[in-house]
C-alpha cells in the first residue's frame, strides 16, 4: 500500500514538474512574440486553485494531472475587441506562431539537460560493463569472461547501461558490428559481434542475456546463511545450512535465481514449493512469501539471506561500481551527451516500433511511469533526476510528432502552409483533430494494455 501511494505522489511531482516547464515554454514565448495569454493550466478538470494575475491571465492548478494548456487570445474562440487584435494568437506571423509551439517541445529538452547536468554534479553511481559470463554468438566473437566494453560500434562506453543503449539497436537491425573490450591487463582486443545470427526468439528486454554478455556478479551458492526471526521461512522450520535446489520446481544453481524465481512464481496469498537438502536429505517445504518494501520497491520475501562474499568477491564489486561526477563545465558536456545519446536511441526505437523490427510492448503508460518514478525517487536524487530527465525528453519527442492535436501536428499545418502560401483550411484541421485524437486515444489504449499485462506478468 505505500508503494501504491509513493508512485502516485511521485507521478504527480514528477508529471508536474514536466508540465509545468512544457506549458511554460510555450507562455514565455507567446509572451514575448506579443500574444496574450488568458490562461494557464496545469492539469485538466475541475480547479483546485486558481489567480488571476495583474496582466490578465488566469494561473490554474487542477484536479487531473496528466497534462495542462496555456489559452491564448484568438479570433477562432471568439470575438476580440479591436483594441487587443494586435495581441491575438492567429494575427501573428508564420514564424512567430512556429516559435510559440514549438518552445513547449524545446523546453522539455532544455529541462533534460538541466536535470542531467545537476545529476552529474550530485554524481550517480553505475555499473561498469563487466562481463561476467559470455554465450553464444559473443563466445563465437571471441570476447572472454572478465573483459570490460570500452567501446561498441565507435560509441565510447563507460557504464552498463550505455552499453546496452549503444547494442540494442544494432541487435533489433540484425546488424554485425565491432566491439572493443578491455581484459584484466588492460590489453584492448576488437571483436565482429555477428549480431545478425541472432534468431527470431530475441527480445529487447532480454537484450544482453540473448546476445551472450552475461555482466559481471558474485557468484554465490544457495545455501541460507540467517533465517529472519517470525518470517515465513521461519515459520516453515528453514534454517542456518539449508540449501536451495528448487523454488516452484525450478532448479537454482545461484543465490541471485531465488529472488526473481520467488517473484515469478509466488504470491502473497498462495504457498510456494522449495526444494531443499539439509544433511545430505532432500525435502520439500511449504511457504507463504510476504511483501516487503524494507531494502526497496515492494517485493515478495520469505526471510532469509545468503552467505557472506568473499574477500576477493567483495573486492571486485567494490570495483564494479563508479561514481560519475563531474565539476560543472564537464557535467554540463556530460548532460548535453546523455541527452543525444538517449534522444537517438528513442526516436530510434520509434522507427522499429513502426516498421516491425521493435516490440510495441516497448511502449509505457502512467501506471509504469509512476512505479518508475517511485523507485527511483526511493534510490535517491540523482536517480530521480536521471528519470525525469528521461521523461523530460520522450514528452517532448512525442509532442514533436506529426500527430494532429499535439504540437507537432500544429507544426505539421504550419509547414503546410509554408509551402502553399497560405493558410490549412478549417474544415481540414477539424479533421485532423478527429484523426489525431483517434490516434492519440489508441496509444494511450496500447500503453494502458502494456502496463497490465506487466503488473499480471
Amino acid at each position: 500500500m505505500a508503494d501504491f501511494f509513493g508512485s502516485i505522489l511521485w507521478l504527480i511531482v514528477a508529471l508536474g514538474i514536466l508540465v509545468t516547464f512544457h506549458e511554460y515554454g510555450h507562455y514565455w514565448m507567446a509572451r514575448k512574440m506579443g500574444v496574450k495569454v488568458l490562461r494557464f493550466s496545469v492539469g485538466f478538470g475541475k480547479a483546485l486553485w486558481s489567480r488571476k494575475a495583474k496582466d490578465g491571465t488566469e494561473y490554474i492548478i487542477a484536479a487531473i494531472p496528466l497534462g495542462g494548456y496555456i489559452k491564448m487570445l484568438d479570433e477562432r474562440e471568439g470575438e476580440i475587441p479591436a483594441t487587443e487584435l494586435e495581441y491575438a494568437f492567429n494575427r501573428k506571423t508564420l514564424g512567430q506562431r512556429t516559435a510559440i509551439i514549438a518552445a513547449g517541445p524545446i523546453f522539455n529538452l532544455v529541462l533534460a539537460v538541466i536535470a542531467f547536468w545537476v545529476m552529474y554534479m550530485v554524481g550517480i553511481p553505475e555499473l561498469r560493463p563487466l562481463i561476467g559470463k559470455v554465450e553464444g554468438i559473443s563466445a563465437t566473437a571471441g570476447i572472454h569472461p572478465g573483459d570490460t566494453i570500452i567501446q561498441v560500434d565507435g560509441t565510447a562506453i563507460k557504464t552498463l547501461s550505455h552499453a546496452r543503449l549503444a547494442l540494442v539497436g544494432p541487435a533489433l537491425d540484425r546488424r554485425d558490428i565491432p566491439v572493443t573490450v578491455s581484459d584484466a591487463s588492460g590489453l584492448e582486443s576488437t571483436y565482429i559481434l555477428p549480431l545478425s545470427k541472432l534468431d527470431d526468439s530475441f527480445e529487447e528486454q532480454n537484450l544482453l542475456a540473448d546476445i551472450g554478455l552475461i555482466p559481471w556478479r558474485p557468484q554465490l551458492p544457495p545455501i541460507i546463511d540467517q533465517v529472519s526471526p517470525g518470517s515465513p521461512a521461519a515459520a516453515a522450520g528453514l534454517r542456518q545450512g539449508d540449501v536451495i535446489l528448487s523454488v516452484a520446481g525450478q532448479e537454482v544453481s545461484d543465490w541471485a535465481y531465488i529472488g526473481p524465481l520467488i517473484a515469478k512464481y509466488g504470491s502473497a496469498d498462495k504457498a510456494l514449493a522449495i526444494q531443499i537438502r539439509r544433511e545430505g536429505q532432500q525435502q520439500g517445504v511449504l511457504i507463504q512469501p510476504v511483501l516487503s518494501s524494507d531494502s526497496g520497491p515492494e517485493r515478495l520475501v520469505i526471510g532469509v539471506s545468503a552467505i557472506p562474499l568473499s574477500a576477493e568477491q567483495q573486492q571486485l564489486l567494490s570495483q564494479l561500481w563508479i561514481q560519475l561526477r563531474y565539476p560543472p563545465i564537464e557535467a554540463f558536456s556530460n548532460a548535453a551527451s546523455e541527452s543525444w545519446r538517449l534522444t537517438t536511441t528513442t526516436l530510434g526505437m520509434l522507427v522499429r516500433m513502426l516498421v516491425g523490427k521493435a516490440s510495441l510492448q516497448n511502449i509505457s503508460g502512467p501506471i509504469t511511469i509512476a512505479q518508475v518514478a517511485n523507485q527511483s525517487a526511493k534510490m535517491g536524487l540523482s536517480s530521480f533526476l536521471f528519470f525525469l530527465g528521461l521523461i523530460s525528453l520522450s514528452l517532448g519527442i512525442l509532442n514533436l510528432l506529426p500527430i494532429p492535436v499535439l504540437d507537432g501536428g500544429h507544426l505539421m499545418y504550419y509547414l503546410a502552409e509554408a509551402i502553399k502560401g497560405s493558410p490549412v483550411s478549417e474544415k481540414t484541421q477539424i479533421a485532423g483533430q478527429y484523426l489525431g485524437l483517434f490516434m492519440l486515444l489508441g496509444l494511450m489504449g496500447l500503453a494502458f494494455f502494456n502496463d497490465i499485462l506487466r503488473l499480471l506478468g
